[in-house]
């Protein structure tokens, strides 16, 4: 086993300079004409592809896991009852069943709020807060007369990342959504998997690639930076997962047979490895498992991820995944070659 003197734990080691204009605020014009850059992690060895030509690296026998969680429109904006006041809710995480149709959220503006403050959509419903938590942060009562979703669905925007810095467009309704979206719950995309269409599905199928699927409802804290020095000491948010007993049988059948599962995102890789880290014994439930450098990984044997920001338990997983080094390495050849980066940017095959 390494020592754990090699290994990158100070935060600040966790950062790269990413020139203006790389953010991708749109998402490709095709789906799976994406750029994807392919790191071999054994060698370091970069290939510079597109997205489609991801079939290459799979062989029949193979086994490609999705989440294929859904993202609900969790942006919300309404008007104070007293000043007609904008205020903007963002929901941190959907609990499809919640209690009174009650949510943590991110409140902007923030000071304007209090305990008891009514924010109103229509005559019929409305959005109290209960309590302030402090950092943007309030506990939200919907009053409806209709169910949450339905209510999302008229009055909810798509929750779009803050670094995209635009309001939300009838685009993102289809594209910041996976084409296999099923379980609803999710407020942030899993990535990843946006560079998927159905012909690759059919054709990854056609070569005799199997196709799982699992869910993990993404909440606002992926995005969350990591406020400490040492990332040994930052303590991860969780998140709700489900995943069926086929798909854990799959796993087991694919490693027995000698082929690779390939874990589509961050959001698969973690609820993956939380699972096997278990026993296989929990099928559902809150997944907090945090991965950072002398994680031992037992069941991905390759990941698909998209480029993600500096200082985030995102960055720290793929380090972790591939190596601190090669990923800096590759992180400078996306720059180097005009990668687009983060939600709508450009992919990673790491093998």
């Amino acid at each position: 086993m390494k020592n754990q003197n090699s290994y990158f734990y100070k935060l600040e080691d966790y950062n790269y300079i990413l020139p203006e204009g790389f953010i991708a605020r749109y998402p490709s014009e095709k789906r799976s004409l994406s750029k994807l850059l392919v790191l071999n992690k054994k060698n370091a060895q970069i290939e510079d592809k597109y997205f489609k030509d991801i079939i290459e690296y799979f062989r029949a026998g193979d086994l490609l896991i999705v989440n294929d969680t859904k993202v609900i429109k969790a942006r919300f904006f309404g008007k104070k009852k007293d000043t007609g006041a904008k205020i903007e809710l963002l929901i941190m995480d959907f609990i499809k069943d919640a209690v009174e149709n009650t949510f943590l959220c991110l409140s902007r503006p923030y000071k304007r709020l209090n305990a008891g403050t009514i924010i109103e959509y229509d005559m019929n419903n409305y959005a109290e807060i209960l309590e302030k938590k402090g950092e943007g942060k309030v506990l939200v009562r919907f009053h409806l007369n209709t169910d949450f979703l339905n209510f999302s669905q008229k009055y909810g925007h798509v929750p779009l990342p803050p670094y995209i810095k635009r309001e939300d467009e009838s685009i993102d309704e289809k594209r910041y959504q996976t084409v296999y979206a099923k379980n609803t719950g999710a407020v942030a995309a899993p990535t990843a998997g946006l560079h998927f269409n159905q012909e690759l599905l059919k054709k990854l199928n056609e070569k005799g690639v199997n196709i799982e699927y699992l869910t993990l409802h993404t909440g606002y804290g992926t995005f969350a930076p990591m406020n400490v020095k040492d990332i040994r000491d930052f303590k991860i948010h969780s998140e709700y997962f489900e995943i069926k007993q086929e798909v854990i049988d799959a796993i087991n059948d694919t490693k027995t047979k000698g082929n690779k599962v390939f874990a589509v995102g961050t959001t698969s890789v973690r609820t993956l490895e939380y699972v096997f880290k278990n026993e296989q014994k929990i099928l559902k439930g809150f997944c907090d498992l945090y991965i950072y450098p002398g994680f031992e990984f037992k069941v991905v044997d390759a990941m698909i991820t998209n480029f993600h920001l500096p200082y985030t338990s995102l960055l720290v997983l793929v380090s972790s995944f591939a190596g601190y080094d090669k990923i800096m390495k590759a992180y400078k050849h996306a720059i180097s070659n005009k990668y687009r980066f983060y939600s709508y940017g450009d992919a990673m095959l790491i093998k």
